[in-house]
């Protein structure tokens, strides 16, 4: 199901904006510079050693991650999927990692993380699963969007 069939089935409102592609969270600021609120960058991360445990992070655009601190936070080294498993597991590809791909998570493999400045944000922009395009939400709408949701997440205060 397509991400904006699937809000407005929950009811849920949201504004979109169409831009050229854009395949960083540095890129995107020149396009996104008027849209309100907080702009996510998303990162499709494995258990380093591959046992299975994959994470989407969501996180401010301007925050630097230290992967190394993040591990620490969960108890064991993380790294990027492949081109392969974002693609099998989320259906999507490198450029257009957003919270839409969760849909396609047909397992529930995936274990959501959000920044708490995500999820404590007025609005939240990410793309629609293409990254030609963003979503804007607000806080409740994206709460209610994670929560509908059969990932396990969690807030936390992500590592910089």
């Amino acid at each position: 199901m397509e991400i904006k069939e699937y809000l407005s089935d929950l009811g849920i409102e949201f504004e979109e904006f169409q831009h050229p592609a854009v395949y960083t969270a540095e890129t995107a600021k020149k396009y996104l510079a008027n849209i309100r609120g907080l702009h996510s960058k998303n990162l499709f991360l494995r258990e380093k050693k591959k046992k299975g445990f994959f994470y989407l992070l969501i996180v401010e655009d301007i925050k630097k991650v230290d992967l190394k601190e993040l591990g620490n936070l969960l108890g064991h080294k993380v790294d990027f999927c492949n081109e392969a498993e974002l693609k099998n597991i989320l259906g999507l590809t490198p450029g257009s990692v957003s919270p839409s791909g969760l849909l396609h998570d047909k397992e529930h493999k995936v274990k959501v993380l959000i920044d708490e400045d995500v999820w404590n944000a007025d609005f939240t922009g990410f793309h629609p699963d293409i990254n030609t395009e963003t979503l804007e939400i607000n806080r409740e709408g994206f709460r209610k969007y994670i929560k509908s949701l059969k990932n396990e997440y969690e807030v936390i205060k992500v590592p910089e």
